[in-house]
């Protein structure tokens, strides 16, 4: 038997799809709990637990005479997990957005890193760039590489509101476009490129020129992940038909 906690999640994640795709449009009134309790046959309590979880994410707000649904721009970002997944390939425009929000979070840390990293630090750094150039050939291995760097300049510059943003985005990303196996081709040379220029920030300890290192690689992800996506929407929409 479902817990009502379960319950009321599922009448949420039902309504915010069906709000997500237009069924619903900003400014709308919801139905009542009465009538979302008959629809869904539930208690009043898990349906009100549900519409509260869907103001709690921004798409929709209390006001009198009913619940209405809010403009998508003024939701949180607990919201762009549930829009990755509307479709069975995410809109290749959206995950643009992504990579590039990702990519200026990024920016910060890493040059926040390395401008603020004592000796022993950097010979850290050094290690794992030296364990990164060893996969520049292989895109799938170099990910969970400079991930890795990723991870420990995100330790050294300790910025907290950064590293909580970009935690909250890269855990409803990563793991649906991992589902979907997707592997951009990124261009020949731009792992060895993007390994050489932190080479030259990390000797030099120059922050701003890390951070340019991996804008660069992004800008790259970026449009090899747009292409990728856009040549496996039409193997799913044949699965479709």
């Amino acid at each position: 038997m479902s817990s009502p906690n379960s319950v009321s999640h599922e009448i949420a994640d039902v309504l915010r799809s069906e709000i997500l795709r237009g069924q619903y449009r900003a400014g709308e009134r919801l139905p009542s709990e009465r009538d979302l309790s008959s629809r869904f046959d539930v208690s009043r309590g898990a349906v009100r637990e549900a519409l509260s979880q869907l103001e709690q994410q921004g798409i929709t707000e209390t006001q009198p005479g009913g619940v209405r649904v809010r403009k998508i721009e003024q939701a949180t970002l607990a919201i762009l997990g549930p829009m990755l997944t509307l479709q069975e390939v995410p809109d290749p425009e959206l995950v643009d957005q992504f990579l590039k929000i990702f990519s200026m979070l990024t920016s910060l840390t890493v040059k926040g890193a390395v401008g603020h990293a004592n000796d022993e630090q950097m010979d850290q750094l050094n290690q794992l760039l030296k364990e990164l150039g060893q996969e520049t050939d292989n895109f799938e291995s170099m990910q969970p590489r400079w991930q890795s760097m990723l991870d420990y300049m995100a330790s050294i510059d300790n910025n907290l509101v950064v590293r909580l943003i970009g935690n909250d985005v890269k855990a409803q990303f990563v793991g649906h476009m991992l589902k979907l196996e997707i592997k951009p081709c990124l261009k020949t040379g731009v792992g060895v490129d993007f390994v050489k220029a932190l080479e030259t920030a990390f000797k030099r300890k120059n922050g701003v020129l890390a951070a340019t290192a991996f804008e660069n690689y992004f800008d790259q992800m970026r449009a090899a992940m747009r292409e990728a996506l856009e040549n496996i929407q039409p193997v799913y929409q044949k699965r479709v038909v």
